[in-house]
């Protein structure tokens, strides 16, 4: 793998970190939503979500520098996987098999996209 490629992975991969970590964004505003509005809890969940989006911005601008930006953006979709995840493993729904053939939807035309887009 020439030096050009092994970097571009290296973006690709912290793209998905960056993506994994935003997710977390969701859960807290999934928390906030069930707390009284302006209590302890509602400020600090929707600080902490704020908080993540504010970083996810900021790393966003920074490997959109070294990423194509259709194939950054169609990557974003990958961000669904883990909201299905979080919504069984923090609040205890259900993972349907219509959601599981969504996803699979979803990854099969991400991998479509950032293929056509490399050629």
């Amino acid at each position: 793998m020439d030096n050009k490629k092994k970097s571009n992975f290296r973006y690709f991969i912290l793209l998905h970190l960056l993506l994994f970590v935003n997710s977390f964004g969701t859960v807290f505003g999934k928390l906030a939503s069930k707390q009284e509005f302006m209590s302890f809890r509602f400020v600090l969940f929707y600080g902490l979500m704020i908080g993540f989006l504010f970083v996810y911005a900021l790393c966003w601008q920074q490997i959109l520098k070294h990423i194509p930006l259709t194939t950054a953006f169609f990557n974003k979709s990958f961000a669904l996987i883990w909201s299905v995840l979080w919504g069984a493993v923090f609040f205890n729904e259900t993972i349907k098999p219509n959601m599981i053939v969504g996803l699979i939807i979803v990854i099969i035309g991400v991998i479509f996209m950032v293929n056509a887009d490399e050629h």
